[in-house]
């Protein structure tokens, strides 16, 4: 099985450093809570993408670029595929096949500690329809299952690709928590990536604007305990980020201003709460996290708005960035 093909690198130098040097993307693909952004942070070694134990939150192209002597590996994350129900799901899965199409190597997460299902038959059928990206199946959470379960799931994945007629460029198990096998994973997405210099600076880990990012973290805080009533109707976008005028340079204020929008007036109370208490939360919660990310004090400024069946409406759908 391809897993174990581990291949070393040769340490006798080549005549020009440059020429073996490669660049380029990979995505992870996955149904919700497969693995795809705890494996993105471990690769890139730090918080990138939003971890969410609910579908759908990614649904910005989140990059996390690895850098190593010899590769830049840029992880670009797809919204997950999933059968459409409205517009947005549409376009969602447009934007999904087209990143699929474009990158150098795709990563398919399959959880160790739940057996093939539907869904992932689903994602690995349009997978087999992506004729030239080499395909790797990364089998997430392996901490939680024994050797035996492991084998059995491992035989499950290959055969899955034969029924489906391709073949997996590699099977690797990983458990990205403990961190084990994480840059065997690395060593082994590298070779299948073009030849060529880096793509990204050093310094950069991703180019996510951090609009984007400010946007999802105000967005996880508010759906923080009301999933259930409003599984992924809010938007939010960031109106302004502008530093406060007339303050001296070592005290900083970042003002954010910031629209949260819903689809109906009814999900207007449960986004703000008895007498405004859950905005509150949310603005406090999300206002550390903003902090952290920007190394800066900020000031939040959150309204709640309802743009009617924002999901459904195309025009709504491009003035809130999909």
């Amino acid at each position: 099985m391809g897993a174990m093909s581990v291949r070393s690198q040769s340490t006798e130098p080549s005549e020009s450093p440059e020429a073996a040097h490669r660049a380029g993307f990979a995505c992870f693909v996955g149904r919700p809570n497969a693995g795809k952004s705890t494996l993105t942070n471990a690769l890139v070694g730090q918080k990138v993408a939003i971890t969410a134990n609910q579908p759908q939150t990614t649904r910005h192209t989140v990059r996390g670029i690895v850098h190593r002597p010899d590769a830049q590996l840029i992880l670009v994350d797809t919204p997950g595929l999933h059968k459409p129900r409205t517009l947005l799901g549409e376009r969602l899965n447009d934007v999904v096949r087209t990143t699929w199409a474009e990158v150098d190597v795709i990563g398919f997460c399959l959880p160790a500690n739940e057996k093939i299902g539907p869904g992932d038959r689903f994602i690995a059928k349009e997978l087999a329809g992506i004729r030239k990206t080499p395909k790797i199946a990364i089998v997430t959470k392996t901490d939680l299952v024994d050797s035996k379960a492991l084998a059995e799931q491992l035989i499950a994945i290959d055969q899955m690709g034969k029924e489906l007629g391709f073949e997996w460029a590699e099977i690797v198990p990983v458990s990205a928590v403990g961190d084990q096998q994480v840059s065997l994973l690395a060593d082994l997405l590298v070779p299948l990536l073009p030849q060529g210099p880096a793509l990204y600076p050093e310094g950069d880990l991703t180019d996510e604007p951090e609009q984007v990012m400010i946007a999802e973290l105000i967005r996880e805080a508010a759906l923080e305990g009301v999933r259930d009533e409003l599984p992924h109707s809010i938007a939010v976008v960031v109106e302004e980020m502008l530093p406060r005028p007339d303050r001296p340079a070592d005290k900083p204020l970042l003002d954010i201003h910031a629209n949260l929008f819903i689809e109906r007036p009814s999900q207007k109370g449960i986004v703000i709460g008895p007498k405004g208490t859950r905005l509150k939360e949310v603005g406090i919660k999300s206002r550390k996290q903003i902090e952290a990310l920007l190394g800066t004090p900020v000031f939040l400024d959150l309204h709640v708005k309802v743009a009617k069946d924002w999901q459904r409406d195309p025009k709504q759908l491009r003035r809130l960035g999909f």
